[in-house]
């Protein structure tokens, strides 16, 4: 490594290249950003100061001939780099030689290398779109009417500002060389580039936590194989997720990827950590693989937040997720839907949308009866946990039905009472609950957005004589407590020309109730008065609508049965998550677990309270998670084991969880053959 301290124009001076590798995100500052170095060099030489830091950039210098251009790959500091040649061309692109500037100097000493051609004729060499819209800043080519970028949106605001004349041409120019960087040359065979760059503290755009998922799959790999990744997957991968946004959604995909595979849902903001965590020990023996697995991931996961797919149920599937914020379902909806494009499972097309549909209605259940949303991502996080991959289905709906504690999938009786008594139109799924009471099951679906909520009721609280004698003696407590109720909302065309109209005159005025096709009407078109009584008997036909729509999971007996096994056992259950594994010890207990499982078919696994426990006849080893080891009893006597390395402790007459006066620790997966062999003389004592 070689740090030193210079600018700008030492940086781009001689016959240099700084490239920015595939993996970095595009150039991203906004108009603060710009603003704020801006101000830096105006306050810096009005203030009459010597310099000012900028911060650093960090590169690996590339291996090249001795006559020929020399090329560093830039690993941070991509984003002030690119900002700076933006000042230096808006700089050239404002002034004539009468400024005292020389333009022809600036040209070829700090934007291009005299007498190159080709790429290699450009100080600074960017990836993607943003390569093609630097060149064409640099060469004064016109750019494609409607061309969008954050390259160009900056070297507008420069040269505005430039025009300005705050600071004169000259003087900005000094000034640009007076800003301090740290320049940081890394050596790519000694040097460690993805330590040293999780290391820095930038001072300009936080990266995300997307931006350092990419770095940290994409660094490590040589030159034309991070290309050849980049160009066949992650870009594609990352286009799925559109311009607007995209950081903020490819966020929240890798959490929902991550909670997918560890059946945990990992802190927002440490997100890239986890990751890190979880890659060195997944399934994937190869980037490449990594890569393709989560576009396949992703390929769902922008249908479910876009809510888009050729398949007509799908898409509209997807859009009450989205109008619903289901969020929390995502993890499990990808798994779903990818076990189903597996072809793998006995899970067919129906079963699929049934099983979405069972979602959504446990959601939207839940939101009517008040429940508290708190748990959903939890519950969803670990449903796969509770799949039969050869009884999808059923296994799915049994996990809802036999839900009694906080989990519950709100019964058809409990629902009910909500639906009928709950003020609906103060609610902010309002609009979805009118459309999809309306369109259920309509081959000619109204668009709800031409058309207002209506009141047959009105909302004022200075109701009319007519209403007064419509509603009778206990006219104010009907109002009081129907008012914003499903029974008394409609949809209509015409909602400021009811306005307080009396019922009938509602019925029967142009765009009245039984002018409209509305559906939601069927009931109150057939009523001659408008009372207590019919706004109860309406809410009872829609709930019977309601029911159908947002249905609750239904199995025979003997479609139950296997899911009830212990039904009646108060005993609490146990799980892996029981102990609050981290990523580490996780790791630790999947290998040891496969290890101890597979010395035969006899061998039994119990999660207890406080342990793992492995069973013949009785327990033979017991497991208990510790925060950066597994703690392991072996049930056996001390003097009997054979501990020809001595990792073994004899614990006899104390207190310890599990069973056997022996105990040893796995700290480290190389010390997993080892542990095994105490293991398996542990096991072999019970077995022979």
């Amino acid at each position: 490594m070689d740090a030193g301290k210079g600018n700008i124009f030492n940086l781009l001076n001689g016959l240099k290249q700084y490239l920015i590798p595939v993996y970095q995100r595009l150039y991203s500052w906004e108009l603060p950003q710009c603003q704020r170095l801006w101000n830096d060099i105006v306050a810096m030489q009005k203030e009459n100061r010597e310099g000012h830091f900028l911060g650093s950039i960090v590169c690996i210098a590339e291996k090249t001939a001795p006559t020929g251009v020399q090329k560093y790959m830039v690993i941070d500091g991509q984003q002030r780099l690119t900002t700076l040649t933006l000042v230096l061309i808006a700089l050239r692109d404002s002034v004539t030689e009468e400024s005292g500037i020389n333009i022809n100097q600036l040209n070829t000493s700090f934007l291009t290398n005299q007498y190159e051609s080709g790429d290699n004729k450009y100080k600074l060499l960017l990836t993607d779109e943003d390569r093609d819209v630097l060149i064409a800043l640099i060469e004064k080519k016109p750019l494609k009417e409607g061309t969008q970028s954050k390259l160009l949106t900056a070297y507008n605001y420069f040269k505005t500002q430039i025009a300005k004349n705050e600071i004169n041409p000259q003087l900005l120019f000094e000034a640009t060389g007076k800003l301090q960087i740290v320049i940081i040359t890394l050596e790519r065979d000694h040097d460690d580039p993805q330590a040293i760059f999780e290391s820095l503290n930038s001072t300009g755009k936080e990266l995300s936590q997307s931006d350092l998922i990419r770095n940290y799959v994409l660094m490590g790999m040589d030159k034309d194989a991070q290309q050849n990744l980049y160009d066949n997957l992650w870009r594609t991968f990352e286009e799925l997720f559109g311009h607007e946004n995209q950081d903020d959604n490819m966020d929240s995909f890798f959490r929902d990827y991550l909670t997918m595979q560890m059946h945990r849902i990992p802190k927002i903001g440490n997100v890239y950590e986890e990751f890190k965590a979880w890659k060195v020990n997944c399934k994937f023996s190869s980037n490449e693989d990594l890569c393709r697995d989560l576009y396949e991931c992703a390929v769902i996961y922008t249908d479910i937040i876009f809510a888009r797919n050729s398949d007509a149920k799908l898409q509209s599937l997807f859009k009450e997720i989205q109008t619903l914020n289901m969020a929390v379902a995502n993890p499990f909806l990808m798994t779903v839907i990818r076990d189903y494009k597996s072809g793998n499972y006995q899970l067919s097309y129906d079963d699929l949308i049934e099983i979405i549909r069972l979602c959504i209605s446990y959601v939207f259940r839940r939101s009517i009866c008040d429940i508290p949303t708190n748990s959903l991502n939890k519950t969803f996080a670990t449903l796969e946990n509770e799949i039969r991959k050869d009884d999808y289905l059923n296994s799915v709906k049994a996990f809802f039905i036999n839900r009694d504690d906080y989990k519950e999938f709100p019964s058809d009786k409990k629902f009910g009472e909500a639906f009928v008594t709950k003020e609906i139109y103060k609610i902010r799924n309002r609009n979805y609950l009118l459309d999809r009471l309306e369109n259920y099951d309509n081959k000619s679906p109204v668009i709800i957005e031409n058309l207002t909520i209506e009141h047959i009721m009105p909302q004022n609280d200075h109701l009319s004589a007519e209403w007064i004698a419509e509603l009778g003696p206990e006219w104010q407590r009907v109002h009081d407590t129907y008012l914003h109720t499903i029974g008394n909302l409609t949809l209509t065309g015409y909602n400021s020309e009811m306005s307080d109209k009396p019922f009938m005159e509602k019925m029967t005025m142009t765009g009245g109730f039984r002018e409209t096709a509305v559906r939601l009407n069927t009931y109150v078109v057939v009523q001659t008065h408008w009372t207590e009584e019919q706004i109860q008997e309406r809410a009872q036909i829609l709930l019977k609508k309601a029911l159908e729509i947002w249905a609750f999971p239904t199995l025979t007996e003997e479609e139950l049965a296997p899911y009830q096994a212990g039904a009646e056992d108060s005993s609490p259950k146990y799980s892996l998550e029981t102990y609050e594994p981290n990523p580490f010890t996780r790791m630790l207990f999947e290998k040891l677990d496969t290890r101890i499982m597979n010395l035969s078919s006899g061998v039994k696994k119990e999660f207890k309270k406080l342990y793992v426990a492995y069973k013949l006849e009785t327990n033979f080893v017991d497991i208990v998670f510790q925060e950066k080891r597994l703690r392991i009893s072996i049930n056996m006597k001390f003097t009997d084991v054979k501990d020809p390395k001595g990792i073994c402790r004899d614990i006899t007459g104390l207190g310890r969880w599990g069973n056997g006066d022996c105990e040893l620790f796995l700290e480290d997966l190389t010390q997993l053959d080892d542990v095994m062999e105490i293991i398996q003389q542990s096991y072999n004592s019970q077995a022979n």
